[in-house]
């Protein structure tokens, strides 16, 4: 006969593997938006393999703290270096891809429309003529 105990701890050792299996679920997540992103800004995805980094309880789009999972991978431009990335998940929602600084090729900058460089005095002059007031 199986004792209240007994039964307490068939049910932790249930929900346990249940988050592991969950977790391997999210990893395979995790590997496929970072691909993604590697090939949508032309570098390579090292070893095709993201590894967790840890859990952590951050702060979502909404301000609500939620428990995230990060995970590490590595990347390349040119083929010699080694650079890492990191890529962070609420559940099956992606939150951020952060890359290490890396160079980027002339192609990128077709991808990337942030990477042009406006300068401030340009911008308050064009703001100011539109009737917005520069702050």
């Amino acid at each position: 006969m199986l004792s209240l105990f007994d039964v307490a701890l068939l049910m932790l050792f249930v929900a346990a593997a249940a988050w592991l299996w969950r977790g391997h679920g999210i990893r395979e997540q995790a590997l496929l938006l970072a691909r993604r992103h590697c090939e949508k800004i032309d570098i390579e995805l090292l070893d095709e393999n993201v590894a967790l980094q840890g859990l952590r309880l951050l702060r979502d789009r909404q301000g609500r703290r939620r428990l995230a999972r990060e995970y590490n991978f590595e990347f390349t431009v040119t083929g010699d270096q080694r650079l890492h990335g990191r890529i962070t998940l609420f559940g099956r929602q992606l939150a951020s891809i952060e890359l290490d600084p890396h160079p980027f090729s002339a192609r990128d900058e077709d991808v990337l429309p942030s990477a042009q460089v406006i300068q401030l005095a340009d911008w308050r002059r064009e703001h100011a003529r539109s009737g917005q007031t520069p702050q």
